[in-house]
């Protein structure tokens, strides 16, 4: 079985917390650039407030191809504002004045590529970010990544499906550090109406093979999807739901307090209820 190593990053240290206070954490995960970066910084702040315990700042790119459509039109926006992977790396460093709420850097391999491994992790970490989620790296392609990441002290964060083996978990979750991160069901991103029935089977082979924290996403949009986690996972990621937020709001203002609404109403579910961890077997 795999453990997350001994590390200082923020994201195991916030996980440690919330295990030891029982509760689910709440993941936040919005796009970057959408509307703007001097958006985004202000929404980032609220969610902290609000009580996400790690934010995932989305790195737009062109060909977003795992995201379905709120999140896609996102990305759009973001590139067309004029968001580049630069002006990511200076956010982080603008949120990091003022917060030190973790934060996973969350996108596609090729503007990571495009700007070097090396050059991109050590400005990530200098910036303070704590972890990356590439949604189109598998572990086998991973290796120089995960060791140049690791050099930064940067987590990487793998993705495991239902449709995944044992054995295939088992390998993700061994280059995978901070937390594994589990798809909920198979297909794009995208706020759903309720959980799949298999969730529970994915969660409990998961845990056979691993001790890292389990986060789960894909479809979480509602409190009670947050309340049935609780006794499973000890993450619930919220994306979709939150994008969906900033593009109806008819301004910024609007947004960050649409933002912090929705997330203070999941973090109330993780702590009350079914999401908390004593009831977990």
């Amino acid at each position: 079985m795999n453990a997350s190593p001994a590390n200082s990053t923020r994201i195991a240290q916030r996980f440690a917390e919330l295990r030891a206070s029982g509760e689910l954490g709440i993941i936040a995960y919005i796009t970057a650039g959408d509307p703007s970066l001097d958006a985004t910084y202000k929404f980032v702040l609220a969610l902290a407030e609000a009580g996400a315990d790690v934010i995932e700042l989305g790195i737009p790119f062109s060909d977003p191809l795992a995201d379905g459509p709120t999140i896609q039109r996102a990305s759009e926006r973001a590139l067309k504002a004029g968001t580049t992977l630069a002006g990511v790396l200076d956010l982080v460093r603008r949120i990091r004045e003022s917060s030190q709420v973790p934060l996973i850097l969350f996108g596609y391999y090729n503007p990571i590529f495009q700007m070097g491994v090396e050059k991109f992790a050590a400005a990530a970490s200098a910036a303070g970010a704590d972890g990356v989620l590439v949604t189109d790296l598998t572990p086998e392609e991973s290796v120089d990544y995960r060791r140049i990441l690791a050099a930064h002290r940067l987590d990487t964060v793998f993705l495991g499906a239902p449709t995944s083996t044992d054995e295939r978990l088992a390998t993700i979750a061994a280059c995978t550090s901070g937390f594994l991160y589990l798809i909920s069901r198979t297909g794009v991103t995208g706020a759903k109406d309720s959980l799949p029935d298999e969730l529970p089977a994915l969660l409990r082979r998961a845990r056979a093979i691993t001790k890292l924290p389990i986060a789960v996403g894909f479809g979480i949009s509602l409190p009670g999807h947050v309340s049935l986690l609780g006794g499973l996972a000890d993450a619930a990621v919220v994306g979709s739901a939150l994008v969906s937020e900033t593009e109806n709001a008819k301004t910024v203002d609007a947004a960050v307090t649409a933002l912090a609404v929705r997330v203070r109403t999941l973090k109330e579910a993780a702590r009350h209820g079914l999401s908390r961890r004593e009831v977990a077997l």
